[in-house]
């Protein structure tokens, strides 16, 4: 996948593979399509963060959780 795109498909990749690592219970509130490709750096950011850990604790998985909510549909 080349996220290097600021493309709405590359948003959505984003946000499913952010939803998987943080196996994220309300992943249907969280639904790709609600995300614009003009918070594509943001979105990168939190993604690259996420893929980067091994493991998040429930703080860090709230942190981001409250970053995608403040994200969606802003």
């Amino acid at each position: 996948m080349d996220l290097s795109q600021k493309n709405q498909e590359n948003v959505e990749y984003m946000i499913e593979e952010i939803k998987t690592k943080l196996r994220m219970a309300s992943g249907a509130a969280m639904q790709p399509s609600a995300f614009s490709v003009n918070h594509y750096d943001d979105i990168r950011d939190v993604y690259e963060l996420v893929m980067s850990k091994p493991n998040l604790s429930i703080s860090e998985v709230e942190a981001i959780a409250t970053e995608l909510g403040k994200l969606r549909g802003a």
